[in-house]
């Protein structure tokens, strides 16, 4: 069974008002996410500010939430780029505690479909672990057609992929025609309801960072075919979903968090911290739920 399904949580990396990495609040993110309904971690993700941490930093995080981790939840990371060549050197010499790597769509370059699955074959040709594919145009800039998702699923390799394109068709067909050993998780936190009704197998998650029980629960019962139950838990939930994403991710849950006492709300730029406008908002519906 593929042990990618459920809630996995994309996890914020913590900054200390230097704007160096707050280990500490890292160890506390942890055991507040992993206080109930989190599946697996996903670590160097877009969430986690990766493009602004440097290969040292990268390393020790991965250590880190490793060691706290204990092999108790299954360790995705995210490694790719969109130099083939370097992606696919990265992913060789992928960190020895990570179960699986997750692999963007090329930004940038803006390659075809060909392009796209000539990039994930090498990928997978080259990792010791197992890819997971992670389509998010929105930020890259080029979809991955449900075509080239099912092409590339055939790999012995790709186990997965996050579809984060929006497109409830698009991921229908995937469902329709996948392989029976390859998950298909949501990257849409507003959508993960939706999208599990139609076969998703759960969700990569933002809000999770935040509200990893609420949220958890409501994807657990949704998997489970109880979705009148999940609905209520969603309808409390769409409204700061929707207030996470008005400024830019993380900037909105990190703000969150911080209500939530969890971590401080620093970021590093070129993104920059929610406005007073977005935080007053946070921390009052934050109050109802």
């Amino acid at each position: 069974m593929n042990k990618f399904t459920g809630l996995g949580v994309a996890l914020v990396t913590p900054f200390k008002s230097d704007k160096s990495i707050d280990f500490e609040a890292l160890g506390k993110t942890l055991e507040h996410v992993t206080s109930g309904g989190v599946d697996f971690l996903v670590v160097l993700g877009t969430t986690a500010e990766t493009p602004t941490l440097n290969a040292a930093e990268k390393a020790e995080t991965v250590k880190y939430i490793a060691e706290k981790n204990a092999g108790k939840l299954p360790l995705v990371v995210g490694a790719g780029g969109n130099n083939t060549r370097e992606a696919v050197e990265a992913v060789a010499s992928l960190y020895d505690e990570a179960d699986a790597v997750l692999s963007v769509v090329p930004y940038y370059n803006k390659p075809s479909q060909r392009g796209i699955e000539a990039h994930f074959s090498a990928i997978a040709d080259a990792s010791k672990k197992p890819v997971i594919l992670y389509n998010v145009p929105g930020r890259t800039g080029v979809n991955m057609n449900a075509d080239t998702c099912l092409k590339l699923a055939e790999h012995k390799n790709i186990v997965a992929v996050k579809e984060a394109s929006g497109n409830l068709n698009q991921m229908s067909y995937i469902l329709r025609d996948r392989p029976a050993d390859f998950s298909v998780l949501s990257g849409d936190d507003g959508l993960t309801l939706s999208q599990i009704a139609i076969g998703a197998d759960g969700v990569i998650s933002v809000i999770a960072n935040a509200f990893p029980v609420e949220f958890g629960k409501m994807v657990h019962l949704a998997l489970d075919g109880n979705y009148a139950q999940a609905r209520q838990i969603y309808m409390k939930l769409v409204e700061i979903i929707d207030l996470l994403f008005v400024e830019g991710n993380p900037a909105g849950v990190k703000a969150a968090m911080e209500i939530r006492g969890v971590i401080h709300n620093y970021l590093r730029l070129p993104l920059v911290e929610a406005s007073e406008t977005l935080y007053e908002k946070l921390k009052k519906i934050q109050e109802k739920i």
